[in-house]
């Protein structure tokens, strides 16, 4: 069992009882009882029907992975062949060995079509972003929501881990009506959720793509005995931290943003955003000294504006304060620096 569309805490009981009636929907596929399946989640029969229920992630792994196992099928009922226990595993084996994350999402994409036709994975870089779609071939009926969702986490949690980073979702989209467990979904993929969309597929930063690939097959092995710490636990460090906190600041174009402003916008708890900078070996404050000398640099190049507008623009309170500050940086006064573009 390679990855489950579980939640982020594993002791904590958010998913959705919607998700338990995908896998008692599986047995009924086959003709089978769920009943010793649900015994190994310590799932209680009642609660499949439950409108609000909720289980943890470790109960949610001991039932799907149970029921994988006794269906022999992985994708538990969704597609029109079985897909044997072990075929995801197996599509691991084949992305592994890439040189870098979009190499090994391209093999994903292209492999998968060797598992099944009937839901089919693109990759499309486009501008800053990279987005993972699935192209639905067939009518996959109720268990719609568990299959796309499912097998987008199939695919983030195998991303985060082969390259060993957390890769921070700019939005997730879903081509089906809001589902009454809406609150679940931030908590699987991020707080930019959309519904009714074209189809299910989530968008992130092109440059995670560029991130070497960190692991071996015997890495491999390891991982896939308890492959739900991948979608539990999140990836505590993200190696594009310091890169999309400068992208933030960038595009403030000199506006003043607090640490709760720049958290918000990168989904973080401002504890969390200055811990994990700190990791980094450095500070929202450097970074924001460091965004104001690059739209300094930028606007004096340009040779454009008066140096006092120049200042304002870039968060300075005066001239006097900006040329103390650029002189510092660069070496030179801002006029001489400009006068060297000029």
């Amino acid at each position: 069992m390679p990855f489950q569309a579980v939640t982020a805490t594993p002791r904590r009981a958010m998913t959705p009882a919607a998700f338990v009636r995908g896998v008692a929907a599986a047995y009924a596929r086959y003709g089978r009882d769920p009943t010793e399946a649900l015994a190994k989640g310590q799932v209680q029969p009642d609660l499949v029907g439950s409108a609000d229920g909720r289980i943890t992630a470790v109960q949610f792994e001991a039932l799907a992975g149970h029921a994988m196992r006794e269906l022999d099928d992985e994708a538990l009922g969704w597609f029109s062949r079985r897909l044997p226990w072990g075929s995801y595993g197996m599509l691991c084996r084949a992305s592994i060995t890439a040189p870098n994350l979009e190499v090994a999402l391209k093999r994903w994409c292209r492999h998968h079509r060797l598992l099944t036709e009937d839901v089919l994975f693109e990759l499309e870089v486009s501008g800053e972003t990279a987005t993972i779609s699935l192209r639905e071939q067939r009518d996959l009926a109720d268990c719609r929501e568990f299959c796309l969702v499912t097998l987008l986490r199939y695919v983030l949690g195998f991303s985060c881990w082969a390259v060993d980073s957390a890769i921070a979702l700019r939005a997730a989209e879903f081509p089906y009506a809001e589902p009454a467990h809406v609150s679940v979904y931030p908590t699987i993929f991020c707080k930019h959720i959309r519904f009714d969309a074209e189809a299910a597929r989530i968008i992130f930063d092109k440059h995670y793509l560029s991130l070497p690939l960190t692991r071996s097959p015997a890495d491999l092995d390891s991982m896939l005995k308890g492959a739900l710490r991948l979608t539990v636990l999140p990836y505590r460090r993200d190696r594009l931290l310091v890169e999309r906190v400068r992208r933030v600041l960038r595009e403030a174009r000199g506006r003043i943003l607090g640490a709760e402003d720049v958290a918000s916008e990168l989904a973080l708890s401002t504890r969390t955003m200055h811990r994990r900078l700190r990791e980094e070996a450095t500070s929202l404050r450097d970074l924001k000294e460091e965004a104001k000398l690059e739209l300094a640099k930028q606007e004096l190049m340009r040779g454009r504006n008066p140096i006092k507008r120049i200042a304002e623009s870039a968060g300075f309170r005066n001239e006097k304060s900006f040329s103390r500050a650029f002189r510092s940086w660069t070496g030179a006064s801002p006029r001489e620096f400009r006068d060297r573009y000029r």
